[in-house]
């Protein structure tokens, strides 16, 4: 129910209020046509990030529906609160930020009307699946564009420390930006984790929001007891190949249906939490079936549930993150992995029907077998998949090398995430 002293309450505070926002990589037009949606997982900065455009016009409206003043409102209520607005101010909103709008029932109703009348901007975010893109697309019928926000690149946690990369690093510097790396690594890029000192203590509320919040409360599980084992085996297996029948028969001790865990495995992946990466096949049918991949949205949350790092999966999983970032700025862009009898490649770059590059992500590249197999992967997959651009990401070893007649570079992964721009 619309309390009209609450709501006065709420603008007001909302312009008083300072906040400290540091930029983001991310760039969304503020003068679009269309509606703008940003999701992304909880806590990744998408309230500051909408704040920041709000702070670059005086002619926004900000709601934010986890505020407690607006929490009961119904979407017939929107309406009335930019009346409010427009009483108080003055002046009707350009712009309208609606900050989490999933907790709207019915919101997708409000939003459509409120972008037919063609008198406002409109920025909707939220930190579910029922903001991807094809549940958008079927909810606004056309009407936006949407980009994800994911917590802090390694850029902007360097950023946030203070720390610029100049063109020339020194030995010694290299060495210092790889420990700044090791530690974004083990203990992520969530933005309070990063300038926190309480870091394991966020990061285990974080593990604990995602499992009741954003699972079993958000999607009403039944099964308490298979969501927790769901969840810890995701965890527990971030950057492995995983099949329905593997995760049914890990579970097996808890009494649920195999239909169950795969119901349970999509909602988890709807917290956007976790990814689950397809395999690369010709076949569009093959290409949506299982295995799959777990990737997490934050390496961080790896250290709520391992005590040792381990540093190749870490690695792998920022670069998957670092991957998915580049789709806001092209969205033809696929990422799979493929696996073959004798090989696998960590990562398959598609754009439009052309395969643009393959990538191993190897930690220990100094070991002679090791790199051996990673090698020989990227020649039989750069064959088999008619793919030259191949690329190897290390810790810390830079080459180019021409082996059987292919090109392969090696490159530091601390160098290839501090890439804003990746040429595949």
């Amino acid at each position: 129910m619309l309390r009209r002293d609450n709501i006065i309450d709420y603008l007001k505070e909302y312009e008083e209020a300072k906040f400290e926002i540091m930029e983001r990589e991310l760039k969304v037009p503020l003068d679009q046509d269309l509606i703008v949606s940003i999701i992304g997982p909880r806590r990744a900065g998408k309230t500051y990030y909408l704040l920041s455009l709000k702070n670059k016009t005086s002619e926004a409206l900000y709601l934010n529906f986890e505020d407690s003043r607006l929490i009961n409102i119904s979407y017939t209520d929107i309406k009335e609160i930019i009346r409010i607005f427009i009483e108080i101010y003055g002046k009707k909103p350009k712009y309208l930020f609606l900050d989490e709008i999933q907790n709207i029932k019915n919101w997708e109703i409000i939003v459509r009307e409120l972008y037919d009348l063609k008198k406002y901007k409109i920025f909707i975010t939220g930190s579910t699946s029922k903001l991807l893109s094809k549940e958008i697309a079927t909810q606004l019928r056309g009407r936006t564009l949407t980009y994800m926000l994911l917590p802090f690149s390694f850029r902007e946690f360097l950023k946030a420390k203070g720390i610029e990369i100049d063109k020339y690093l020194s030995k010694d510097e290299e060495a210092r930006i790889r420990n700044h790396l090791m530690e974004y690594l083990e203990y992520g890029g969530f933005p309070d984790v990063v300038k926190s000192n309480e870091k394991i203590k966020i990061l285990k509320e974080y593990e604990d929001l995602i499992l009741f919040r954003d699972f079993i409360e958000r999607h009403n599980i039944k099964n308490i007891s298979l969501a927790r084992a769901l969840h810890g085996f995701v965890l527990q297996n971030f950057a492995s190949e995983i099949s329905i029948r593997r995760i049914y028969e890990r579970v097996s001790q808890i009494k649920a249906s195999k239909d169950t865990v795969y119901k349970y495995i999509s909602n988890l992946e709807d917290t956007m939490y976790f990814f689950f990466l397809k395999k690369f096949s010709f076949k569009p049918n093959v290409r949506e079936s299982w295995p799959k991949k777990i990737y997490l949205c934050d390496t961080g949350l790896v250290k709520t549930i391992k005590f040792s790092p381990e540093h190749g999966k870490l690695m792998e999983n920022a670069v998957f993150i670092e991957l998915l970032r580049n789709k806001n700025k092209n969205p033809l862009i696929d990422v799979f992995y493929f696996k073959d009898i004798s090989f696998e490649i960590d990562f398959v770059i598609k754009e439009g029907v052309e395969i643009k590059q393959l990538i191993q992500v190897c930690y220990e590249i100094y070991d002679e077998e090791t790199k051996k197999r990673e090698v020989k992967a990227l020649i039989k997959g750069s064959e088999k998949l008619r793919c030259k651009n191949l690329l190897v990401i290390t810790w810390d070893y830079e080459a180019v090398e021409e082996i059987k007649g292919k090109t392969i570079r090696f490159v530091p992964l601390w160098k290839w995430l501090s890439t804003i721009n990746k040429h595949f």
